[in-house]
């Protein structure tokens, strides 16, 4: 059988598809495979019973039931979600938007992919444009969505080394260099994979850049502010009308319910929505439905502090505890934990390639994510840097995470020739 370039390109390997397709057999062998590759978040109790309570509100009510499952949405989204959120981010940010601001998507992946091929690939007169993403590593989901070959065009960070095992990536401003080629810039705050959160300085920055060349800024912040709010260090919600700011249930608790959200101008929400009907009809109204409202009250915001947060940061703490001890005497790093449910190690002059390590270890049933994946726009960057990382996720059992954790720093040892 015969398939299109669109068949070959999406259908073929991708990384993003071997994580989730590893989640999935790892899934199905049950309590086997100590799952730290993924980017599931973790279950956490409180969350899940607001949730619970929600469904069964949910479930004696006829009408919002009608709308839940018998309903379609709006192709923007479910329209008292989008007034629910649009009014909390005036009260909450002072932001001057309204609904007509905001897009639902079926989860932050679909949203990302309009995005991404909104703002490049090929225009008329024979132009081509790219994404600049002005740090790297960045999200592995962004490398295989674009409908173009090489759809970004990445700028290695600095590398700022810190005292107890940690360094900190950092935007190198000096060799940033956005152009006519550039269709938009993306930043993920705080990143997946590495934890780094950019300054609100940095940030600025970006965004006077952005402006100055006339195109968007695409915040990725399904980890950040205002809510999940995974977040260690100081971190400002920004956005104006040049600002694409994508947000997320997911990292609430809720990945399940497959809802992106997308705050913009006018227009690009309009050009989103028709997207959306072409391709879906409509985004699912089931995570809208189910968070308006927390969305509504405002409680999402003391929800992601006192809640969703703690959880987190306590996990990671006793994280780097374990691994100070299971890779004490190895030259690793980890960077500096700022955000997110992920710790981005380092093993600087690795023997063996990252991928090798990956292997190693899924052997062992222990799955984490090669750090090779994580560079779109530096694939043919012959950087030794980007062969010697690992991307792990702390955010599921403590007990299972730490045996995980004491599996990699034999197999690291071995590889260093220490065992």
């Amino acid at each position: 059988m015969e398939y299109s370039k669109f068949g070959k390109k999406f259908g073929g390997d991708a990384g993003i598809l071997s994580l989730m397709k590893d989640m999935g057999e790892a899934m199905a062998q049950g309590g086997d495979i100590i799952m730290m590759g993924g980017g599931n978040p973790g279950h956490i109790p409180a969350f899940q019973e607001k949730m619970q309570q929600r469904l069964q509100d949910i479930a004696a009510d006829d009408e919002i039931c009608k709308r839940l499952l018998g309903v379609y949405s709006a192709p923007q989204g479910e329209l008292d979600f989008l007034s629910s959120l649009a009014g909390m981010l005036r009260r909450e940010q002072g932001w001057q938007i309204g609904p007509e601001n905001i897009c639902l998507t079926n989860g932050s992946q679909s949203g990302f992919f309009l995005l991404m091929n909104m703002f490049a690939g090929e225009f008329e007169g024979g132009r081509s444009k790219k994404i600049r993403l002005p740090l790297a590593p960045e999200y592995i989901g962004y490398t295989d969505i674009g409908l173009s070959s090489e759809l970004f065009v990445a700028t290695r960070p600095k590398i700022e080394l810190l005292e107890e095992h940690l360094f900190k990536y950092r935007v190198d401003f000096e060799e940033l260099s956005v152009g006519e080629e550039t269709g938009a810039i993306c930043v993920s705050r705080p990143t997946n994979p590495t934890g780094n959160v950019i300054t609100d300085n940095e940030l600025e920055r970006l965004d006077t850049i952005a402006k100055e060349a006339g195109v968007p800024l695409i915040i990725d912040s399904a980890y950040g502010v205002p809510f999940p709010g995974i977040v260690f260090s100081r971190a400002t919600p920004m956005w104006n009308d040049n600002i694409i700011l994508c947000l997320s249930l997911s990292k609430l608790g809720l990945p399940a319910v497959r809802t992106g959200i997308i705050i913009a101008g006018e227009e690009i929400i309009r050009v989103l929505s028709g997207m959306n009907a072409v391709m879906s009809l409509a985004p699912t109204g089931f995570g809208a439905i189910l968070a308006d409202q927390l969305v509504d009250s405002g409680e999402v915001i003391d929800v992601s502090q006192q809640i969703i947060r703690p959880f987190y940061q306590d996990k990671m703490e006793i994280t780097r505890r374990v691994i100070a001890e299971e890779l004490d005497g190895t030259p690793y790093r980890i960077h500096k934990p700022e955000g997110a449910i992920f710790l981005w190690l380092w093993f600087e002059d690795l023997p063996i390639s990252s991928k090798e390590l990956y292997e190693r270890l899924k052997k062992r049933g222990v799955l984490v994510i090669s750090g090779h994946h994580f560079f779109p726009g530096l694939e043919n960057d012959a950087w030794q840097h980007k062969n010697e990382c690992l991307r792990l996720n702390y955010a599921q059992d403590d007990a299972q995470v730490a045996r995980g954790i004491a599996i990699i720093g034999e197999e690291v040892k071995k590889a260093y020739g220490m065992l």
